[in-house]
């Protein structure tokens, strides 16, 4: 599986957060988190990453979020109601992994997340598909083919 700075989009990088329980890449209204093997990802793990896009992005960007699932990791699917709580949005949610664990935590997220959560065997499909979903909530005119060709 491609981690982020193995493909060419990587170049497009804003900043890097990185904290005991994984990476996070901040790209112009995309992040994209690679976790560590073996964690259990909650709340306060996720607040983290939310407060740093609030930071890099300001509060009204759309956002999505692509999880590239190297990694077997676990997430609390639960905490999701503490998400929305706190009144916190991704406009896009993508899950991009083959490992046994990612497909049952994807299960359990599908359960509690309110929106829909897009699943790719391809951190650049994903990307792809991220881009063009925020550049249709923008608005923007840019050609889904113009995204594309910026990735390489």
């Amino acid at each position: 599986m491609k981690r982020v700075i193995d493909v060419p989009f990587f170049k497009n990088i804003k900043e890097i957060r990185e904290y005991q329980f994984g990476k996070f890449y901040f790209f112009q209204g995309l992040v994209i988190g690679e976790l560590n093997e073996g964690i259990t990802f909650g709340w306060q793990m996720g607040k983290r990453a939310i407060d740093a896009a609030k930071e890099i992005f300001g509060k009204d960007m759309p956002i999505a979020y692509i999880s590239n699932r190297i990694n077997s990791y676990y997430v609390v699917p639960t905490d999701w109601a503490k998400f929305y709580k706190n009144r916190h949005q991704l406009d896009f949610y993508c899950v991009v992994g083959s490992t046994k664990g990612s497909f049952t935590s994807l299960v359990m997220e599908r359960m509690f997340f309110k929106n829909s959560i897009k699943q790719f065997s391809d951190l650049e499909k994903a990307i792809s598909w991220s881009l063009t979903q925020i550049q249709k909530k923008r608005g923007s005119t840019v050609p889904p083919t113009q995204l594309s060709a910026n990735m390489e």
